[in-house]
């Protein structure tokens, strides 16, 4: 998975997104992601990341702060939409989900099925099938 096809997908998304949101979007989804998982999951995900995309989900981790307490579906959007703050390009949730659909293409399913199995539950029902 090649850092600048990813990043290139992502802005494609959506044809108002500049390449600032773009980032910060995937960026911000990354660390929520990140921080729902244990140490030794997470070094699995972000092995098959590329090095620039890893570098962002690692940038201001704090391994003592994981994993994180929220459980829900809705703590996790909200989560996500706090970070996100007045970003004119974000469309909500099918953002969120654009993420989980660009990770589950790029990425093995049994990876994305590993890491799944450690989000909560409802989270999990949130990231489509690989």
């Amino acid at each position: 998975m090649d850092s600048l096809v990813v990043l290139a997908e992502t802005s494609s998304n959506s044809s108002d997104s500049t390449s600032h949101s773009t980032l910060r979007f995937l960026r911000v989804t990354l660390h929520i992601v990140r921080d729902h998982l244990l140490t030794d999951e997470l070094a699995q995900f972000s092995a098959q990341l590329p090095l620039l995309v890893r570098g962002m989900m690692f940038e201001g981790w704090v391994p003592k702060r994981t994993p994180s307490r929220e459980r829900s579906a809705a703590e996790f959007i909200a989560a996500i939409e706090a970070q996100i703050g007045e970003t004119v390009e974000y469309r909500g949730p099918e953002d969120i989900k654009y993420v989980f659909e660009l990770l589950n293409a790029r990425l093995t399913a049994g990876e994305i099925e590993d890491v799944c199995a450690s989000l909560p539950e409802s989270i999990r029902a949130f990231w489509p099938a690989p």
